[in-house]
């Protein structure tokens, strides 16, 4: 029996539909390539528009008793600006000395860890034996070896002024969008038409910078807490540079599920050369670990009661995603974006289906500021 060929619509119909589908993943994939290629430019910039969203409203609250956006964005950027200056100065020190003990130390686990005997011996034994294989299969090869002298504390050092530079234009970005007020805003309610639409823009854009604001800066007095609770600890088991541990930590908790991990991981391993001991790196860990878990479990519930429950898989996905397209910093900032993007869907009638996607089994309705994964009760 002959198949009824489509009529023309249905077809046009399809292959249009082909025709999107292709574009929409070329943007994807342009996208993402921009996303990397551009990141010394994106990442300050997305930095300063956080900034933005969280010290929107105080510079409203400035406003309503006569200071002008300009003072406020000059405050605000002047507090941040010796807030970093500060820190740098404080850091510089024990931070310099660190990066020049780190391929000392780096050897020094490699020794212990080799010393240890059992299986690390016999896989170091087999590697040894392979290469020299290798070697006699390659005699007749010319060897080439390839001298560097830049070290790792070089390589870093000439890494500060890129750094330093972009957290300039930061800075200065973060200015002059404080200094426009409510332009952007403005901007934005006049592209739309309908007085209804108008209100909701209004709406969603409050919402973002209250729930965000909330959030980020209960988070950064508690991470701030938590970073001295660290520092105090590792200077009691006797850590170099306790200080140090204390500004990663504060720092890393921004980072979900992975954040506490890498610190303490890190913590162990300085204490397992500096200390001289497995027991005690096994205790620095535990201590690490501890003191993360009461943050997140016990301190954090009872200070920022509301929470916007998140879908752990997404977060785990956003976490990973920025990580791998910005590095550490897009680990930092990854939560941050996420919870802009959960709270737009949430305000967005036609992106409730994503905002129910975003969130977790029990994220029924929009719930407002604190944000965690799933396992953070």
């Amino acid at each position: 029996m002959a198949t009824k060929p489509e009529p023309p619509e249905r077809a046009t119909d399809t292959q249009s539909k082909r025709f999107e589908f292709a574009i929409v993943g070329i943007f994807c994939l342009l996208l993402l390539q921009a996303l990397v290629w551009a990141s010394d430019f994106l990442i300050p910039v997305t930095a300063a528009c956080l900034g933005y969203f969280v010290l929107n409203r105080p510079r409203r609250l400035l406003a309503k008793i006569g200071i002008p956006p300009v003072a406020s964005a000059a405050l605000f950027t002047a507090i941040l600006t010796a807030l970093i200056v500060l820190l740098l100065v404080q850091l510089s020190a024990p931070a310099a000395q660190f990066i020049e003990d780190l391929p000392s130390l780096i050897e020094e686990i490699k020794q212990k860890l080799t010393a240890a005997g059992g299986t690390l011996e016999a896989i170091n034994d087999a590697t040894v034996a392979a290469e020299e294989i290798i070697e006699d299969q390659n005699a007749e090869t010319v060897e080439v070896e390839v001298v560097s002298d830049t070290g790792i504390a070089a390589t870093l050092f000439s890494m500060a002024p890129g750094f330093l530079s972009r957290i300039l234009f930061a800075l200065i970005l973060l200015f002059f969008l404080i200094a426009s007020g409510d332009m952007f805003l403005t901007k934005a309610v006049q592209s739309f038409e309908r007085f209804a639409d108008k209100r909701r823009a209004v709406e969603v854009v409050h919402s973002i910078e209250d729930r965000l604001g909330y959030y980020l800066g209960g988070i950064a007095i508690i991470n701030a807490g938590l970073g001295v609770a660290v520092a105090v600890a590792m200077y009691l088991w006797g850590l170099p540079s306790a200080v140090i541990f204390g500004f990663m930590a504060f720092g890393l908790n921004f980072v979900p599920f992975l954040g506490g991990l890498m610190g303490a991981t890190i913590a162990a391993a300085v204490a397992f050369v500096s200390l001289d001991g497995t027991w005690a790196a096994a205790g620095v860990f535990a201590t690490y670990i501890v003191l993360t878990s009461i943050e997140g479990q016990l301190v954090t519930p009872m200070v920022i009661s509301h929470r916007m429950r998140l879908n752990t898989t997404v977060v785990f996905l956003f976490v990973a995603f920025f990580a791998w397209i910005w590095s550490v910093i897009g680990m930092i900032v990854a939560l941050p974006i996420l919870i802009v993007l959960k709270i737009a869907c949430d305000e967005t009638k036609s992106l409730q289906t994503l905002a129910r996607f975003l969130g977790d089994a029990d994220d029924a309705a929009p719930a407002p500021t604190r944000v965690a994964p799933a396992g953070d009760d």
